[in-house]
């Protein structure tokens, strides 16, 4: 009888702080089709969609795990700059 195959440490470390991956990508995919419907300049568009992926790690994973929040914080902050950037060009 074979032995079963072990899962990648790293992948079972992520899954205790981002959540199940299917569970994750769901959560993840759902938001980002609403963003599509929006008029978004690639920057915007590209800072919710990474947003989106920290929501949907909070959501299925561990809400406590402060990475997830720093970085929602930084992708709004590089959205904010783009505004900025857009009036003065």
């Amino acid at each position: 009888m074979s032995e079963p195959e072990l899962r990648d440490p790293l992948l079972e470390e992520r899954q205790q702080t981002h959540g199940e991956f299917g569970v994750t990508a769901g959560i993840s995919q759902a938001l980002k089709r609403e963003f599509f419907k929006a008029e978004l300049s690639d920057i915007h568009r590209e800072c919710l969609e990474m947003i989106a992926v920290k929501i949907a790690r909070i959501s299925a994973g561990d809400a406590k795990h402060r990475d997830h929040w720093d970085d929602i914080a930084g992708y709004a902050k590089l959205g904010a700059e783009a505004c900025s950037e857009m009036a003065e060009g």
